[in-house]
């Protein structure tokens, strides 16, 4: 083990009493129609046997912002010593029981997934009044609500790597990743900077060693997306899709938005996967949408895409990514 690992595991165990004292942990039940949902995906897409997994509910209570950040951990079933992790964040609307596909997958081939549910702007936003929906959707894509989204995944972090499955984890070894507005979180935690009243708007978590950016939007409409990207260094892969549009009430982002945050990024090493159909919802758990038989072999690609790109990154397997870019070239 290299004196930096050491240094960094005795800095995380000498924090470990500091960091519980704020993270309040409990556990919570998934809601019983999740069985349901995760067998119509599973028909369509073959998932790794639940043997090779396991799944973990914790909520945790960050005092100081008095809010509540769930989360659900995947974890592989069995490794030799503490694993890579990658901290997801969902897209508008969504929770943590999202994008299973992806979280079983990374699991059950040796990287652990931490998948956050952000309380301001995660599924309850279909609760309630249909005609305030636009008002709860507006709200929730304040800036305000950004800025507790990036700070949701240094707190899990914080939370996890004290808690009692800290041991599983390795602190060297991780990455953000997120979809759609999730991916604008991952961006921040890995760097992105938005400059306000003369002075930038810093998240970056230095223990984010790598991103993986699926359909991200623009940074409310900033016209130099360079300058608020060209901060993220760390390595990037960025994954989106020819009909990668994103349209609700009063807004529209197309797939060169995507690109445009690609060719922005700051990244020395980074990546670009365009697949060639589809839509933006595809790299959710949803199936159909993008087409019945193309959804599942774009999530297919997605989460091997996804899992080579961090073995080059974290594994000492450089040329991991390129095998996996060029099985899935047909799409």
């Amino acid at each position: 083990m290299s004196k930096i690992h050491r240094s960094l595991l005795l800095a995380t165990a000498l924090a470990a009493t500091a960091v519980l004292a704020a993270c309040a942990q409990a556990g919570s039940a998934p809601p019983g129609a999740m069985a349901g949902r995760e067998a119509v995906l599973a028909a369509a897409l073959p998932m790794p046997q639940a043997s090779l997994y396991e799944s973990h509910y914790v909520e945790w209570q960050d005092a100081a912002r008095q809010r509540t950040v769930p989360a659900k951990l995947y974890l592989p079933a069995r490794a030799d010593g503490p694993v890579p992790l990658v901290v997801f964040s969902h897209g508008l609307g969504g929770s943590h029981e999202g994008y299973t596909y992806l979280g079983k997958y990374w699991a059950a081939n040796g990287y652990a997934s931490l998948h956050l549910q952000h309380t301001g702007s995660d599924r309850n936003l279909w609760a309630g009044n249909p005609l305030e929906l636009v008002t709860r959707l507006q709200g929730a894509a304040q800036e305000a609500e950004a800025m507790n989204r990036a700070r949701d995944v240094s707190f899990a972090l914080d939370c996890v790597l004290a808690g009692e499955l800290a041991a599983r984890i390795d602190p060297l070894r991780i990455a953000a990743a997120g979809h759609s507005y999730g991916a604008n979180t991952a961006l921040l935690a890995a760097g992105a900077q938005v400059v306000r009243a003369g002075r930038p708007m810093d998240f970056a978590d230095a223990r984010i060693r790598a991103a993986v950016v699926i359909s991200a939007p623009p940074f409310y409409g900033e016209a130099d997306p360079q300058a608020i990207l060209s901060h993220v260094r760390v390595p990037t892969l960025h994954i989106t899709s020819a009909a990668d549009d994103i349209r609700i009430p009063g807004y529209y982002s197309g797939v060169d938005d995507r690109t445009a945050v690609y060719a922005s990024t700051g990244s020395a090493r980074k990546a670009l996967a365009v697949f060639k159909d589809g839509s933006h919802s595809m790299f959710t758990d949803r199936l159909g949408t993008g087409g019945a038989q193309w959804n599942p072999q774009v999530k297919a690609a997605t989460r091997e895409l996804a899992l080579d790109f961090l073995r080059s990154v974290f594994d000492g397997q450089p040329g991991a990514f390129e095998p996996a870019a060029a099985r899935h070239q047909a799409l």
